[in-house]
């Protein structure tokens, strides 16, 4: 079960109340998961579900690349409810499922063109060792430019946030475990 809930309208502050109506007016039309817990600072939440717009359906990247480095980064932290939303999100924009099975496995999946790899290869090093090396990085450049490759390092960096808000809170628990991310913390719970 969740440890935070969406606090009811009745006693939300007015920062409160003004930052779930400006998500709500937003592209994603609700209040993301992880502004549940950020609403306990009405700024954070404002500003973290703006940038999480502008990541999300704002940058060079097209949507299948944007989603491949998302779910990485949720296998990374085998957040479930990030790996969910976005597994749905992924299968939507055009990634293959055989490419999600992979990542869920943590096997390197078989990609198909030049820019998945660059960001699938940038993602899992940049999370694996906070470090991306040069030659890797000179190959992101080739494939993404200057532009995708800041825009696919502030993507990982704030699905990281999300994942680890999602996690310690424990938002969109129970519902949405899962099971192929085989986490021995939710054996036997159905997605």
């Amino acid at each position: 079960m969740p440890r935070l809930h969406l606090p009811p309208e009745a006693e939300m502050t007015p920062a409160q109340k003004a930052s779930v109506a400006e998500a709500v007016a937003g592209i994603r039309g609700r209040v993301p998961a992880p502004m549940i817990a950020w609403l306990r600072n009405p700024v954070l939440a404002s500003r973290g579900q703006k940038l999480g717009e502008l990541l999300r359906y704002e940058t060079s990247l097209e949507p299948r690349l944007s989603e491949l480095a998302i779910l990485v980064c949720a296998r990374h932290w085998t957040s479930h409810h990030e790996w969910t939303a976005h597994k749905r999100e992924a299968l939507r924009a055009g990634l293959a499922p055989e490419v999600i099975a992979a990542i869920a496995a943590r096997r390197a999946p078989v990609l198909g063109e030049a820019r998945e790899q660059a960001v699938f290869e940038v993602s899992q090093t940049l999370l694996a060792t906070g470090r991306v090396p040069k030659p890797l990085y000179e190959a992101g450049l080739t494939a993404l430019g200057e532009r995708g490759m800041v825009e696919l390092v502030g993507i990982l960096g704030y699905y990281c946030l999300v994942a680890l808000t999602l996690n310690t809170f424990e938002l969109g628990l129970p519902g949405s475990i899962a099971s192929e991310l085989d986490d021995p913390e939710f054996a036997g719970a159905a997605a």
